[in-house]
C-alpha cells in the first residue's frame, strides 16, 4: 500500500534499489580506522625500545674502548718523552724492557718497508674495523657480554694504533719482552695488548658460549 505522503514526484525521485551502491567500502572509510596491520605496527613500536636499549648496553662498551684509547696514547706519550729511540730500559731483567720503536707496518712490522702506501691502507682498514665493531657493538646479544667485552678492547685498540698511524705516519711501540739476547718477542704497545686479548676473548665466546645462547629454552 502507498504511502499517502508520497506524492508521485516524490516516488520518482527516489533512486530504485538497483541504483543504490552496493560496492563494498574501505576500512578506513567506515570506521575510520587505518588499512596497516596491526601487527606491523605492534613490531615497529617494539622495535624503537629495542634499539635503545641496545645502544644504552652499547654505550657502557664504548666507554671500555675510549678508556682503552686514553691509556694507550698516554703511555705512548710517556714513551716518547721518557725513553730514547731504540735504547732498552730494563725493567724485569732478563725479561721486560721499555724500548721505543716505530712500526711502520701492520703487527710484527709487515710491509714495513712497502715505501709509504701502508700508512693509508692499514689506516682505512682500522677505519672500516672501527666503524664495524661500533655498529655490531649495537647487535650484540644482551646476554654476550663476554663477546662484547672482547669487541670493546679490539674497538680501542683499533682506534688507538689508527690516531698513531694518522697523526705521525707509524705505530708508535715501547714493550719489549725478551728472555736475556737469546729470544725476542716484537715490541708492542697497549693498544696491541688491547687487540689481542679481545680477540681471544671474540674467540672464545665463538667455541663455547655462542652456541648456549641460541639453544631453545626447555
Amino acid at each position: 500500500m502507498p504511502n499517502p505522503t508520497d506524492t508521485p514526484d516524490s516516488q520518482h525521485n527516489k533512486p530504485s534499489q538497483s541504483e543504490v551502491d552496493h560496492s563494498p567500502k574501505p576500512a578506513h572509510a567506515t570506521t575510520g580506522s587505518s588499512t596497516t596491520p596491526k601487527s606491523r605496527l605492534t613490531k615497529s613500536t617494539n622495535r624503537t625500545p629495542k634499539l635503545v636499549a641496545n645502544g644504552s648496553r652499547a654505550f657502557v662498551w664504548y666507554i671500555l674502548a675510549l678508556v682503552i684509547v686514553i691509556i694507550d696514547q698516554w703511555t705512548k706519550w710517556l714513551a716518547e718523552t721518557k725513553l730514547t729511540f731504540h735504547d732498552p730500559v730494563p725493567v724485569i731483567e732478563p725479561f721486560l724492557n721499555w724500548t721505543l720503536a716505530y712500526n711502520y707496518g701492520a703487527a710484527f712490522s709487515f710491509l714495513a718497508d712497502a715505501g709509504g702506501w701502508q700508512k693509508w691502507f692499514f689506516s682505512g682498514l682500522a677505519l672500516l674495523m672501527s666503524l664495524f665493531l661500533i655498529i655490531y657493538l649495537i647487535k650484540a646479544p644482551r646476554k654476550a657480554t663476554l663477546l662484547s667485552f672482547g669487541l670493546a678492547l679490539v674497538l680501542g685498540g683499533a682506534v688507538g694504533n689508527l690516531i698513531d698511524r694518522l697523526l705521525h705516519g707509524h705505530v708508535i711501540d715501547f714493550i719489549h719482552v725478551h728472555y736475556a739476547d737469546v729470544w725476542h718477542y716484537p715490541i708492542f704497545n697497549i693498544a696491541d695488548i688491547g687487540i689481542s686479548i679481545g680477540v681471544l676473548l671474540i674467540v672464545i665466546d665463538m667455541l663455547f658460549l655462542e652456541k648456549k645462547r641460541e639453544m631453545p629454552r626447555s
